[in-house]
């Protein structure tokens, strides 16, 4: 799980930033866009709203060590579901093991 930014100078539809997410087990890509106005309420329920249904609840997620990961409300809505939440290295060695 991972944020684009920047795609292009004026977005597409408006849409500003992305937040890839890749099911290990499926090999899924999923792209999520967001309105540079979302707050981080919406921010951090969209995955869960948008994709639950296609792919079920997460067991763990691993991010990098953003801000945007380490958040309140983020570590809050992984605790209401009961989901873990690992952080990465700079170089992502322990992601590579993990399928």
């Amino acid at each position: 799980m991972d944020w684009v930014t920047a795609i292009s100078p004026s977005g597409y539809k408006g849409y500003k930033p992305g937040l890839g997410i890749v099911d290990r087990c499926s090999k899924t890509p999923i792209f999520l866009q967001y309105h540079k106005d979302n707050t981080a309420m919406d921010t951090a329920f969209s995955p869960w709203n948008r994709d639950i249904s296609h792919t079920g609840l997460f067991e763990n997620v691993i991010s990098d060590r953003d801000a945007k990961f380490k958040s309140e409300i983020w570590m809050n809505i992984h605790k209401l579901f009961g989901t873990k939440l690992s952080f990465s290295t700079a170089y992502h060695s322990q992601t590579h093991v993990l399928v």
